[in-house]
């Protein structure tokens, strides 16, 4: 026997399975509602950064994957663990904290493509990953020297040394040189 029974905003509602519907268009309604409210907040945040670059985000930081083909498999390299790219004749060899890939590819395709992810070129054939240099310092060549984590380090060709800049949001001071 179904019996009737009194729904929302004066609508009668005819047994469970009517009312499940309503629950659930309920929930859909609230979902969609959810949706725009997240989807405004976007928007709302994407034009403050543009307005304000400096204003912290809250999104979730992620970490970046790049995938490579590797004897036949595709790997997934976390970008934050790759420490330079050095050109190595028609290929380049991605130099990690723990392993290294070689690909088929050339520099300039990879830095162009890794560009917006940190990599700066300080030489024509080596790329480095900005978040894991240490120091630099000048050599009397008019060169610089970059010392990345795990000690390695890198000769900064003239031609590559104003990309150093970017190392740092701000530089306090000038020092004994300055990257001019």
């Amino acid at each position: 026997m179904n019996m009737l029974k009194a729904g929302h905003a004066g609508h009668a509602v005819r047994g469970r399975e009517d009312a499940g519907d309503l629950m659930i268009e309920r929930a859909a309604q609230r979902s969609c509602a959810a949706l725009a409210i997240v989807r405004d907040t976007r928007e709302l945040t994407a034009r403050s950064t543009e307005s304000f670059p400096g204003l912290p985000t809250h999104e979730k930081p992620h970490s970046l994957r790049l995938a490579i083909k590797v004897k036949g498999k595709i790997l997934f390299v976390n970008l934050r663990d790759v420490v330079s790219v050095e050109a190595k004749g028609k290929c380049v060899c991605l130099q990690g904290s723990a392993n290294s890939y070689l690909l088929r590819e050339s520099i300039s395709a990879v830095a162009e493509k890794l560009e917006t992810h940190g990599f700066i070129r300080i030489h024509r054939s080596v790329l480095v990953n900005s978040s894991l240099v240490e120091e630099i310092w000048p050599l009397s060549t008019g060169d610089y020297c970059l010392k990345v984590e795990g000690g390695k380090e890198y000769t900064v060709t003239r031609t590559y040394k104003r990309n150093l800049k970017s190392l740092a949001e701000f530089w306090i001071g000038t020092g004994m040189f300055f990257l001019g």
